[in-house]
């Protein structure tokens, strides 16, 4: 049944806010982007005027060891200095992780974000997936997991929270799970994108755990968080000194230029904005998830990351269904079918502010309540 539905119809990836202009003739800037899971706060206005005053930092090199900015990260996390690594947005990390670590056999766990499996065929690696269980509302089974770890695994790729499940593993549970792939001499790779969006950041990151384990690394970027997609800042964690030296050599120099280096350090260290940040998203995220609750034909799953997942559970409406009636409202959301892991009709959206929450949420309630 759901590939009958989902037959002859264009497919969007979340920020694919141009080709929805094109294919709708809606103008771009009136459509609110539901699927892109950028915080709606936008900017820092302290980190704009900020920006603005010290342009002519371009005009000189940036710290080719980005001490600084380092230094303002590990304060941050609450972590060592010595185990940070900057990058050109998390994505150039991912790949240059992946190809360092040049892995034998990997497993990802799913659905999750396609470019983990992008970097890993090109390594010449066996990949294998692990999907996490509806009927589990995504949440890990760690005992299964072990159950399926093959002897030859020697790497493991988790996005925690996770997208597009925004389900979470517990401080705990991964520890229990470095601990496991430590004695089985398997790295770990942990992107925390979303783990600033978390109800407690304390209770499911992974970073206190660095400093006790070298077989795992940390990755985070300003993206998400701090609103800053094209600023490509992102960070690594790793207490695995010769990893991280071989990282470093395969790295181009200064991958990272001086505004982002420098607004790096304004974004985390702006106490202000990443409080309100917090107070906005864990309100409107309890918000939805209490109206969509009361959805006669949706499920809404437990949310850690800024985003939620809703399965679609009437047999006439499909997850483009609802993405297109949302569209032409001038709302995008994220139409979940491209996930591999997904079996079923499953939409995604990203908690935006008040008003437009509201107005989404009414939206879906004309197809699902």
């Amino acid at each position: 049944m759901s590939e009958n539905k989902n037959q002859q119809r264009p497919s969007f990836h979340g920020s694919d806010i141009e080709q929805i202009e094109k294919y709708y003739g809606i103008p771009k800037d009136t459509i609110v982007k539901f699927g892109a899971n950028v915080n709606p706060l936008g900017l820092s206005a302290s980190v704009q005027r900020s920006l603005s005053e010290h342009l002519d930092i371009i005009t000189s090199y940036p710290d080719r060891d980005y001490k600084s900015l380092r230094q303002v990260i590990a304060s941050y996390c609450g972590t060592d200095m010595d185990y940070v690594v900057t990058g050109n947005g998390s994505t150039e990390l991912i790949s240059l992780l992946i190809s360092q670590r040049n892995a034998r056999h990997a497993l990802v766990i799913g659905p999750t974000y396609s470019e983990y499996e992008r970097e890993l065929s090109l390594t010449g690696g066996r990949m294998s997936k692990y999907y996490l269980k509806e009927d589990q509302d995504f949440r890990l089974d760690a005992e299964d997991l072990r159950d399926a770890l093959a002897d030859d695994i020697d790497f493991l790729i988790l996005c925690n929270p996770n997208n597009p499940t925004s389900s979470a593993l517990t401080q705990d549970e991964l520890r229990s799970l470095t601990i496991l792939c430590k004695e089985r001499n398997i790295f770990i790779m942990i992107d925390e994108t979303y783990v600033e969006f978390a109800p407690s950041v304390e209770e499911i990151t992974a970073v206190p755990l660095v400093s006790e384990y070298d077989n795992l690394m940390i990755l985070r970027g300003v993206s998400k968080f701090f609103a800053a997609p094209g600023l490509r800042l992102g960070y690594g964690v790793t207490s695995n000194r010769q990893f991280l030296d071989e990282l470093k050599r395969h790295q181009n120099p200064w991958s990272l230029n001086s505004i982002g280096a420098y607004a790096g350090e304004l974004m985390l260290r702006d106490a202000d904005y990443i409080s309100r940040t917090r107070q906005l998203i864990l309100t409107e995220r309890n918000r939805c998830l209490a109206s969509l609750k009361e959805f006669r034909y949706a499920k809404a799953y437990p949310a850690y990351g800024n985003f939620i997942l809703v399965k679609i559970c009437k047999d006439d409406v499909s997850s483009f269904g609802v993405f297109e009636h949302a569209v032409k409202q001038g709302m995008m959301i994220r139409d979940c079918s491209s996930f591999e892991g997904l079996p079923g009709e499953y939409v995604r959206f990203c908690i935006m502010n008040p008003e437009d929450n509201t107005r989404l949420l009414d939206c879906m309630a004309e197809l699902l309540a």
